[in-house]
């Protein structure tokens, strides 16, 4: 099976390590960075969302309109918008890039950051509310007739849109989580499904669970996989652990002056969104798991987001990511901490060792298989002999 690579599509150059160097919207940095990627063998980027941060449906369609091959993970939060006027905006956004969007949609794991922006139901009506939304757009993307829908959460009557996307039947669907609700949700009605990176037993055992979730919804085939790492990678090994613990030392620099950006929960509570907390989990149980995974940068950020690293050399952290792969996983997410300069030396150091051992693997199977059918066909002409 194929492997994808998913960067971010910041619009500034602010990190967990540093703090951007201009406004929240740079709109030089934001293609600059886009084109880093487009040029350095990465599929896609993600536009992420955030309560105060730029809107990233027009940053995608600013970096849409002057790119052509790089795809669009485009993040949206049923909350900010009625599901009639997303469908034409991500169907437009669909023009706009000849088809080079999926959409991922956010249910929200913390009842601060949704209260931000007005949204205060609990979680698990988020959840009942996001899949009735995703089912929502779903039906516009696809319908030319006019129709009515009246749910726990919506009612309209008598809608249909003019603007329909370039890809038949419809974009992709993205969706993330770690809760029994999640699963649900996502097992039913996501294309691809979005997981933190976590060592390899707990992700394997994250993949059934999503699995399980789909057969559950009637589908025949489950979502692809996505997993998620910040990468730490330099010429040698010990290059890459000094790095590593200068990266921890610069977020913990950060959080003691006060300096990180505005937390997304209030300070000092512990995280609410179960996706977090298995990673404080883990990171309370060791340091270091299988061939590369180091929990320290999550710890340090208290489980915030994609925050386990991949540390090594890029051969080390390529057979790191091919382990995930070996599991199933179809969709490597990854972003350094300096995010220009680490998208490159990733594009170029390890996305090249990981499709040329895919492709290995791949024409393995392929020729497997060969081998199988003509056994098989060697077996049935002896016996009808």
């Amino acid at each position: 099976m194929p492997v994808e690579f998913l960067g971010i599509a910041a619009t500034n150059d602010g990190s967990e390590t540093s703090p951007r160097s201009g406004a929240a919207f740079d709109k030089e940095y934001t293609l600059r960075l886009a084109r880093a990627h487009e040029d350095h063998g990465w599929d896609r980027v993600l536009f992420a969302y955030g309560s105060g941060s730029p809107d990233p449906a027009p940053a995608a369609a600013f970096v849409a309109a002057r790119l052509d091959r790089l795809h669009l993970l485009l993040a949206h939060r049923p909350n900010v918008s009625a599901p009639t006027y997303a469908a034409k905006t991500f169907a437009t956004l669909d023009r706009i890039s000849d088809g080079r969007l999926t959409v991922h949609f956010i249910t929200g794991g913390n009842d601060h950051e949704q209260g931000r922006e007005g949204d205060f139901l609990t979680k698990d009506e988020r959840y009942a509310r996001t899949r009735e939304y995703i089912g929502i757009v779903k039906r516009i993307w696809t319908s030319h007739e006019p129709f009515d829908h009246e749910g726990e959460h919506y009612r309209f009557k008598d809608f249909v849109s003019e603007v329909f996307p370039v890809q038949q039947p419809r974009p992709g669907v993205s969706f993330g989580g770690s809760s029994p609700a999640a699963y649900a949700a996502g097992g039913a009605e996501a294309d691809i499904y979005c997981l933190w990176g976590e060592p390899l037993a707990e992700t394997a055992e994250q993949i059934e669970r999503v699995k399980a979730a789909a057969a559950a919804a009637g589908r025949t085939e489950p979502p692809r996989i996505q997993v998620a790492f910040r990468p730490i990678i330099a010429p040698t090994e010990e290059l890459a652990w000094e790095k590593a613990h200068r990266t921890v030392d610069a977020i913990h620099a950060r959080r003691a002056g006060g300096d990180l950006v505005r937390p997304r929960r209030n300070p000092g509570t512990p995280p609410e969104n179960t996706g977090s907390q298995r990673l404080i989990a883990i990171a309370e149980r060791g340091e270091r798991y299988d061939r590369a995974l180091w929990t320290p940068t999550a710890a340090a950020t208290g489980g915030s987001g994609n925050s386990n690293a991949l540390v090594g050399t890029p051969e080390t952290v390529a057979q790191a990511l091919l382990d995930y792969y070996d599991l199933g996983v179809e969709i490597i997410s990854a972003r350094g901490y300096d995010l220009l300069g680490d998208a490159i030396d990733f594009g170029r150091q390890v996305i090249p060792i990981v499709r040329e051992e895919v492709a290995k693997r791949d024409a393995a199977k392929v020729d497997a298989a060969k081998r199988d059918a003509a056994e098989a066909r060697a077996q049935r002409a002896a016996v009808s002999a």
